[in-house]
């Protein structure tokens, strides 16, 4: 159980960082900290999920 929790941790912030790194891809302009902290809770925003692929996927 702790494994899963492990992993799931780094999934998580492994996310994050690629999203950090694709940052400039989006139409956002700041706050690229917390949007890479926070990506999880604001995939429900359809605006966010957009920019958050497009940043993922190039």
């Amino acid at each position: 159980m702790e494994l899963l929790g492990f992993g799931a941790i780094v999934l998580y912030f492994f996310i994050a960082l690629r999203f950090w790194q694709g940052f400039h891809r989006t139409y956002y302009t700041r706050s690229r900290f917390v949007l890479s902290v926070l990506w999880l809770p604001l995939l429900m925003n359809k605006s966010y999920r957009e920019n958050f692929r497009r940043a993922l996927l190039g």
